[in-house]
C-alpha cells in the first residue's frame, strides 16, 4: 500500500508532507502519517472510537492542536489511532474542528515501535490550500 504521505528529514526532527482536495483529508493524512511514524498504523484496528472537538484562531493553530491532542492520548492512554473523520468550519474569526478517531489500546506485539515523537512544532509549518498541501515537523 502506497503511504498517503511523504517524510522528510530534518535535524532532531522528522517532517511529513501530505496532500488532499480538502483541509479535512489533509488533517487526516497528517494524523494518520504521525501514528504511522510510531508504530505500524496498518495493524491498527479500528474497534474504539475517540472524539476531538477543539477551536483554534488559525489554521496552524488548529493542526498543531490536533496533532498534539493525538499524541498525547497516545501518551497517556495507550490508544492508537489509524482511522480519522475530520469535520471543520470557520467560526467567529477562527476555526473549530470536530474529529472521531478510531483506533485500539496500543500492543508492542502487534503495532511495534518505531520513531518517539516528543511534539508537534510550528517549525516549517505550512498550510497551502490552494496547491493542496501541508508540511508538519515532529520533534523526536
Amino acid at each position: 500500500m502506497e503511504k498517503p504521505y511523504e517524510i522528510f528529514d530534518h535535524t532532531a526532527d522528522v517532517g511529513i508532507i501530505v496532500r488532499g482536495k480538502t483541509l479535512e483529508e489533509m488533517f487526516e493524512k497528517a494524523a494518520y502519517a504521525m501514528f504511522d511514524i510510531m508504530v505500524y498504523a496498518d495493524r491498527i484496528e479500528p474497534v474504539g472510537k475517540y472524539r476531538v472537538n477543539i477551536e483554534s484562531d488559525n489554521l496552524e493553530d488548529l493542526l498543531v492542536d490536533w496533532l498534539s491532542e493525538l499524541l498525547y492520548v497516545f501518551s497517556t492512554e495507550l490508544f492508537v489511532m489509524s482511522k480519522f473523520q475530520v469535520n471543520m468550519e470557520e467560526k467567529n474569526g477562527g476555526y473549530s474542528l470536530r474529529g472521531v478517531c478510531w483506533g485500539e489500546p496500543y500492543s508492542r506485539e502487534k503495532h511495534g515501535v518505531k520513531t518517539e515523537i516528543k511534539a508537534v512544532t510550528y517549525h516549517e509549518l505550512k498550510i497551502d490550500q490552494k496547491k493542496g498541501y501541508l508540511r508538519v515537523l515532529f520533534d523526536i
